[in-house]
Formats: structure tokens, sequence, C-alpha cells
């Protein structure tokens, strides 16, 4: 991909909105405001404003058959997502509303201000057989805007009303603001959380995923919920070969001492448009070691051949990298398990006092 900007994004972390799509798409500015285009009249950088659109869809639910992921259902309360991961899997969806999965994926989201509302209705419909529903699998639930929509919190309301299971991933400590929630649902094991840190370099976050909490918060928030007993995972994801995989074992360690039940780790993945985003990424913040992440990737990701790619999308295969890499890596987590006597838990939520909501304002009778 050929390089389109000479210096970082400030506070972003796409460094253009000039990607090739699956889709063929043109290329679009940075922001598409006329106001940008005044700014670099004024000698001015374009600021990147962060706009939201309300969506009403007409269901909330998204089932999936895939076999190698552990939930069959999933709530997205947003689409895009401001934290700005430039390594974020779910960009390549901006695609298909003929938007960027570049900057746009960060600076133009949808909130779903309907989504309790559409829960209640699915919950209580004859046919629906409870499972867990999975949040946070795409965007994050509690990204910035949460603190004014709080999509996400009427969701667990529904969900705690119906005793319906609830699985969350997030890299925001704003998920304490439901702490109160949260530990009502995990007496009833109704829920767990799972809070993905990626480094213990503030700096390096700030370049990597912008608009997160800070790997301080991130851990702090581990320690809150494992203190209130809410079921909790901590994520190393993604490991990103010779960036962040120097945190692994320190990481592991200070999960472990904050009393978090369970820990795993996920590799990078880079499909579609990510992979150019990541390695235009890469030559901004990193030149100097650009190439090596990028051999280290392509070495992990072997097709049949033998040869090397950026991603492997095939079921199973896609979580399990391969080669001497993706051994040591392996290796080095499994020992640092060992040391700080952690492992991967299962927590089985329960289902059996599913309760159907009630509509229209009625009340239950029991």
């Amino acid at each position: 991909m050929e390089q389109t900007c000479e210096k970082p994004v400030a506070g972003r972390g796409a460094q253009s909105g000039d990607v090739s799509t699956r889709f063929g798409l043109s290329p679009r500015e940075t922001d598409g405001e006329w106001r940008d285009h005044m700014e670099l009249l004024d000698g001015k950088p374009p600021k990147l404003r962060t706009e939201v659109i309300e969506e009403h869809p007409r269901s909330i639910l998204s089932f999936n058959q895939s076999p190698d992921i552990f939930f069959d259902r999933s709530i997205n309360a947003y689409r895009g997502c401001e934290h700005g991961c430039v390594y974020c899997f779910a960009r390549p969806t901006h695609a298909y509303h003929d938007l960027s999965p570049g900057l746009d994926f960060e600076t133009k989201l949808f909130a779903k201000p309907n989504a309790a509302d559409l829960l209640r209705q699915t919950l209580a419909k004859a046919r629906y057989t409870p499972r867990p529903i999975a949040m946070g699998t795409n965007t994050d639930p509690y990204q910035p805007i949460e603190s004014r929509y709080r999509i996400t919190r009427e969701v667990l309301e529904v969900c705690l009303d119906a005793r319906h299971p609830v699985t969350i991933t997030t890299k925001s400590d704003r998920v304490l603001a439901d702490l109160d929630l949260l530990e009502e649902m995990a007496k009833k094991r109704l829920v767990a959380v799972a809070i993905s840190v990626t480094s213990l370099d503030p700096v390096l976050s700030g370049k990597l995923e912008p608009r997160a909490a800070s790997p301080a918060k991130r851990l702090a928030a581990l320690g809150r919920l494992a203190d209130a007993r809410v079921p909790t995972h901590c994520s190393v994801a993604p490991v990103i070969p010779a960036v962040t995989d120097q945190f692994m074992e320190e990481i592991v360690q200070r999960a472990a001492a904050l009393g978090v039940a369970s820990v795993g780790w996920i590799p990078l993945r880079l499909p579609h448009e990510v992979s150019p985003l990541f390695r235009e990424w890469l030559e901004v913040h990193y030149p100097d070691r650009a190439g090596k992440v990028m051999s280290i990737v392509r070495s992990i990701r072997a097709d049949a051949t033998g040869g090397g790619k950026d991603n492997d999308p095939n079921f199973f295969s896609r979580l399990k990298p391969t080669g001497v890499w993706a051994d040591l890596f392996r290796a080095r987590f499994a020992l640092a398990c060992k040391r700080a006597g952690i492992g991967k838990a299962r927590f089985e939520l329960d289902t059996s006092h599913f309760r159907k909501p009630t509509l229209n304002g009625q009340l239950r009778l029991l």
C-alpha cells in the first residue's frame, strides 16, 4: 500500500482513510467534511471529529454458526469503534456500508438506542431458547460513546431481569460503571467479563489503541471485578510479534496478583483491509522493525505450500498459528502461567432460571 501520511495522525489508530476495499469503493478524504478543506486553506491540519449516527434496526441478536468460537449469538450496540485499535479485525465491516475501514471506522460510528427494547421483544418470543449472549465480539460495548448512550447498561438490565447469561469483552475500565449490575448477575451465574490488555507501555498503547483505556486502568478494572467476585478473564490480545510480545509474561503475573481467575492469549489477525492499515501503521511508528514484524506474522500464518501470508481465514487454524515463532509464544505463555499459578478457566453460566421478560409495562405475577 502506498504511504499516505508523512506524520502520525494524532489520536487515531488508522493512519489514513485511503484503503482499497473488496467492493471497489473509491478512496475518500480523511474526514469528508467541508470544514477540513477550510482548515487546510487556513494552514491547519484537519481535525478528525467523531460522528455518531443513530440507527433503528429491526433485530438486535446476531446468530452465527462458526465452529471455532464459543458463542452462537451476540449483540453489538454500536458499529464502528472510537478506540481506534489499528489491529481491530472488525474494521472490514465498515466497508459494507460504503465507509472506510480506516479512519471512518473510528470516526463515523453508529449507535442503536432501541437495542434493549428489541432484545426484550426477542427474549419474550415463545420459541426463544436461552444461551449466553456475547457482547464486545465485534466492536467494544464500553467505547467512549457508551457514557452518553448507556445502551450496554440497558441491555444488561434486560438480561438481569430475564435471568439471561451474558459474556462481555472490552478494553475499557468504563465497564466498572455497571459494576452494580455485574455483581448481581455474577451472584446468579449470569455474567463473565474479559478485558484485553495488549501492552504495559502507555506510550505504545497510545499509538496502537489511542482512545482505549490505558493499560494501568484496564488492570485496575480487572482487580475491581475480581474483588467483586465477577468471573473475570484477562486476554493478552492481540500478541504482536516484536511489538507487544515482550509484555506477555508480566501481564500474566499482574493479572494473577490481582486475583483474576483466567488468562489467555490471542495472536494478531489481519483480515482483509486490516493488513494494509497495520502495515501502514508500522511504517509510520516503527519503520525500523516493520519488515521483521511482518516476517514473523507471515511465518505463523503459513499456507499449504509452506509460504507465509498476512492472514489465515480458515476456521480453527485462524486462531491457532503454526511454526517456530508460534511454538515459542505458546511455550512462553505456558511457563508464565505456571509461574503465576493461573490458567484458562471455563466459566459455566446458568440458563436454567431464564424467565421471559414482560412487555408493554406489564408486571410480573411472581
